[in-house]
């Protein structure tokens, strides 16, 4: 942006009115008696004025070179032209290395820098930081001159070129946050991957502020975390609005970002020093965004295709393994039937060995069992109740020994060889001796 900027009157006190761009308010008239002022003292109150004012500081000036002469300390003189005003320039050597030799008097050029006093030559002038080519001939020349040194350096060297990510999970984007060129990205990414986030890092692509604001949002991409990808887009424009991309700032900030860099400037013809520099080159930034972004639904085709191959391959495994595994079956069957048809006769001879033992063991044991039979025959309650005897239980089940122990109308339960009967007890009857031993027992339990 160009300033035009007047100074105001001073005071002999030094008052300095608040500038106005468009108009400015007149200062009180100066006394008739006033200190003469020395021309040093009045330069350097010129020079206070003009670095007060901000727009000096950090100008752009357009105009046609004149007397460009590089002088043997390094330093860089030259002359800007307009319709009827000229302005002198001076370019330090500190800032001359990168104009290299491309400028040449008549090319129309932009001029940033500040403007200062030069109390020696008692005028002002514009102490320049860069000069930029605006004519087609001086920006051709100035590109070139630029690739080759770059290239010399190595910075457009395809080795140094890195990978990108195959399914990025952030991507940031730099370009202008109103242009056309972010609204294609998006449309892009929702299309092809809304699964993928987006950061816009916003920075101006056109005019001489672009390069040192590209330049400066390159250096945040590159502090962001968990970035996958940068696309540097702008869209399509005239030659000149596309002269930023060939600003050494911007190349130096694409090949310095740790981050991959695809760039997407422009129209399909279109080409800068950006795209040699960058990691992959697109011709517009819709095609950077179908770079960059993957298409969701070719990954689902790819997905079916690894599954039918995975599942083939499986299919192909196990059918093998099958395959195998009846073999090692019909081989094991041999060798058991085998060794079964062996132990089959080991065992027919066995069995009937241990046939005869038993039979034998049989017998015996029968004799025995036969002979306690007939012993404990002899002493079974139930040989007892044969004889006519019978079992006497309470209604808790507990045999009845003694006449003494149940009373009128107890019920007991009488237990017969061929079955029993439920009885109830209609009277008690001891007999004399009985009587005396059911006594001499309740004494002794009492005692």
């Amino acid at each position: 942006m160009c300033w035009a900027v007047s100074c105001a009157p001073w005071t002999p006190s030094g008052t300095k009115r608040r500038m106005n761009r468009r108009s400015f308010t007149p200062l009180p008239q100066i006394p008739a008696k006033r200190e003469a002022l020395t021309v040093d003292s009045l330069s350097e109150l010129l020079r206070e004025i003009l670095a007060g004012i901000p727009e000096l500081r950090n100008v752009a000036v357009k105009g046609e070179l004149q007397n460009f002469k590089r002088h043997s300390s390094g330093h860089v003189y030259f002359t800007l032209v307009g319709t009827e005003s000229r302005l002198s320039c001076v370019l330090f050597r500190s800032h001359a290395s990168g104009v290299l030799d491309w400028p040449e008097d008549g090319d129309e050029v932009i001029v940033t820098g500040s403007v200062e006093i030069y109390p020696k030559g008692g005028s002002y002038q514009l102490y320049a930081t860069r000069i930029l080519p605006l004519g087609l001939g001086a920006q051709s020349r100035a590109r070139e001159e630029l690739r080759a040194r770059l290239e010399r350096e190595g910075l457009f060297d395809a080795r140094h070129k890195r990978p990108l990510p195959q399914y990025p999970s952030k991507v940031a984007v730099v370009t202008s946050p109103t242009g056309a060129a972010i609204q294609d990205i998006l449309k892009v990414s929702a299309s092809r991957a809304p699964f993928v986030d987006i950061i816009v890092v916003p920075a101006t692509v056109q005019g001489v502020d672009a390069p040192a604001q590209v330049a400066r949002a390159l250096s945040v991409c590159g502090r962001l975390k968990g970035i996958s990808c940068v696309i540097l887009a702008r869209g399509g424009g005239a030659k000149d609005d596309l002269s930023p991309f060939d600003d050494e700032r911007i190349v130096r900030a694409v090949r310095g970002c740790p981050i991959p860099v695809v760039t997407g400037v422009g129209h399909e013809t279109d080409s800068s020093l950006a795209d040699l520099a960058a990691d992959a080159a697109l011709p517009t930034p819709s095609a950077a965004a179908e770079r960059v972004f993957p298409d969701s639904g070719e990954i689902r085709r790819r997905l079916i295709h690894a599954r039918d191959l995975l599942a083939s391959g499986m299919i192909g495994i196990l059918t093998h393994f099958q395959n195998l595994l009846d073999r090692q079956d019909e081989r094991m069957n041999r060798l058991v039937m085998a060794r079964i048809g062996e132990d089959e006769k080991f065992l027919d001879g066995a069995s009937r060995e241990l046939f005869l033992r038993i039979g034998g063991a049989i017998e015996r044991n029968e004799h025995t069992l036969r002979t306690a039979a007939a012993a404990l025959d002899a002493f079974s309650p139930l040989a007892v109740l044969g004889r006519g005897y019978a079992i006497c239980r309470n209604e808790n089940g507990v045999a009845v020994r003694r006449a003494d122990a149940l009373s009128l109308g107890d019920k007991i339960d009488v237990r017969f060889q061929d079955g029993g009967v439920t009885a109830a007890v209609l009277s008690v009857r001891l007999d004399a001796g009985a009587s005396d031993q059911a006594s001499y027992t309740n004494l002794k339990s009492k005692a």
